[in-house]
């Protein structure tokens, strides 16, 4: 049965990105599997996106200040309400507030989380919306504590981010002295600092790879704590990388490294490396403990040195049976296969 879909996501990137922008991923991977299905989408987002579906462009550059993000969600709320007797579901991966105008009209909505959840708005949202909203995060982490607490509202449920496993090829081996990699953000939260100490204990080399923090709290990080262990060799820094470098870097490592000091609600890179193959050894925070199986594709621990001790179990994983397990749980099929039963749930099909 064929639906017409309305995704939005935030004007900030478009969709998908170049380099940095997670959301943005999934959500081109969602149009784009949705279609590939035979549904109609139409997608609100930043105007240079590219996209399988009917894309409505809007944003306030450079989308700083009240005002524009004022003029943002007046722009898709408008939009969105001019087209609620045209489309069968929207699904947001922007700002709740955007679902203003449409929350009372009983047409079936689907907020999706990949970030911290804004309680006090969901629980209004609730109740304007009268049964007609429901809710995904990413990982269970995002929502669980709330549930526990009696803090929530509305129905959760989790579906695992994505990977476009044609992106990603399954490296089956890799030499016995090949490198651990970090990729992400330069920034503590991360913990760039924690893999370098991770592969100096572990006596193996290390790549960093990613975008370097130059403004806020952590502007001076990188060059603190990062750059005067950069040698060229033993520990390096590559730089910011695209889909293509992203496969080769994550294909050719003996590991990820995801020592992360928050709670990470999903960290697309785990699944990206998971999709070559690569193991992970991650922090136990967030999302880490759903995406990483202990013993299996990777190991979770809680300090340093536990995780340097890990890293000479990797030879016990099969590469193969890695690749495999992500194909179940965080390929691009798995992620719409759920989306597309949660729509037609809703629509009581």
């Amino acid at each position: 049965m064929s639906l017409h879909v309305a995704v939005t996501a935030d004007p900030y990137l478009p969709v998908p990105p170049r380099y940095y922008g997670g959301i943005e991923r999934i959500v081109d991977i969602l149009v784009r599997g949705l279609t590939a299905r035979g549904h109609r989408v139409t997608l609100f987002a930043h105007p240079d996106s590219r996209t399988a579906g009917d894309l409505r462009g809007y944003g306030v550059p450079p989308h700083e200040g009240l005002a524009a993000r004022i003029g943002e969600l007046w722009q898709l709320g408008g939009a969105l309400w001019r087209s609620r007797r045209r489309v069968d579901v929207v699904h947001s991966f922007g700002r709740l507030a955007a679902l203003l105008p449409i929350l009372p009209v009983r047409l079936p909505k689907v907020q999706s989380y990949q970030r911290e959840v804004p309680w006090a708005g969901v629980r209004r949202a609730v109740r304007l919306a009268r049964g007609t909203l429901a809710f995904t995060g990413c990982s269970t982490s995002l929502y669980a504590g709330a549930v526990a607490r009696g803090d929530a509202a509305g129905p959760w449920r989790t579906v695992f981010n994505a990977v476009d496993l044609t992106r990603y090829t399954l490296t089956p081996s890799v030499p016995d002295d090949a490198p651990l990699v970090f990729l992400g953000r330069l920034e503590r939260i991360k913990g760039p600092h924690h893999a370098i100490a991770i592969a100096r204990a572990a006596g193996r080399r290390l790549v960093l790879a990613g975008n370097i923090v130059r403004e806020g709290p952590d502007a001076a990080f990188f060059e603190r704590e990062v750059a005067p262990h950069l040698d060229g060799d033993r520990t390096r820094y590559v730089g910011a990388v695209d889909d293509a470098r992203k496969n080769d870097l994550l294909g050719g490592a003996a590991a990820l490294l995801m020592p992360i000091e928050w709670d990470e609600p999903f960290g697309i890179v785990m699944a990206e490396a998971l999709a070559c193959g690569t193991p992970v050894i991650g922090f136990a925070r967030g999302s880490v403990p759903e995406v990483v199986r202990e013993g299996a594709n990777g190991f979770v621990c809680r300090s340093v040195a536990e995780a340097a001790s890990a890293v000479a179990r990797l030879p016990l994983l099969d590469r193969r049976a890695i690749r495999a397990d992500c194909e179940r749980r965080f390929g691009q099929d798995a992620m719409v296969d759920q989306y597309e039963r949660l729509y037609l749930e809703m629509l009581g099909r």
